[in-house]
């Protein structure tokens, strides 16, 4: 009895101290922004970012917050996703106009890359990278989503793709509460690019782009690109 006491003693001692470190960790010292400091020589805890540092900005407010790009604007909530039909109107009943709008952001390369990024995390799963609805979650059994490349999602408002992302749809579960406003619309965009990959008007296309085209015999018998 008398060498269990000290142990148990020693124990107890062991605990306290183990949750006093992990307290210190949880709450380590910091300066606040703009303190004062007595480690460096001009006595201050702000430093200089080293040379060739680039600033980097995240979430709905990057543009804004530090003021590089002026202010943006996000549009406001287009309200729930609502049926579409081929032409990706409505089938609600009611004024739904205020629900169709475009994408606010700029289609850049940039924007284009942090969509096909946050797409490949969030969408490709069930979507497929190419957006045929055929990912490797489908393919293992789960509800298999619409093809981007319907007529009825291809006429759709891009306002639509940006409520369904927030709020779901069907079997969808939300992502509003994992992607922040921004990276929806970059997913948005994305998805454009997306279906104009698949479905891009001939006018729009480069000479060289149209040489690429296979080649089909039409009813004559002669070859059509």
């Amino acid at each position: 009895m008398s060498v269990r006491r000290p142990v148990l003693a020693f124990a107890l001692l062991a605990l306290a101290g183990c949750e006093q470190a992990m307290h210190d960790m949880y709450d380590q010292p910091r300066y606040k922004p703009l303190a004062p400091s007595p480690l460096f020589a001009d006595g201050t805890s702000a430093r200089t970012p080293p040379p060739g540092s680039v600033p980097l900005a995240q979430g709905a407010a990057a543009d804004t917050s530090s003021g590089r790009r002026g202010h943006m604007a996000l549009p406001p909530d287009p309200g729930p996703a609502v049926p579409l039909d081929a032409q990706g109107a409505s089938l609600a009943q009611g004024d739904v106009g205020e629900r169709r709008y475009a994408n606010p952001l700029p289609v850049t390369l940039a924007l284009l890359e942090r969509g096909r990024g946050r797409f490949d995390i969030y969408c490709a799963p069930c979507h497929g990278r190419s957006g045929d609805g055929d990912g490797m979650i489908v393919r293992r059994g789960f509800p298999a989503p619409p093809s981007y490349h319907t007529d009825r999602l291809r006429n759709a408002p891009d306002s639509h793709f940006y409520q369904v992302i927030s709020e779901g749809y069907g079997v969808m579960y939300p992502y509003a509460d994992r992607i922040d406003p921004r990276d929806r619309w970059a997913i948005v965009a994305y998805i454009r690019a997306l279906q104009l990959s698949q479905h891009a008007p001939r006018d729009r296309l480069a000479p060289k782009e149209l040489a690429r085209l296979p080649t089909t015999p039409d009813k004559g018998g002669e070859t059509q690109r």
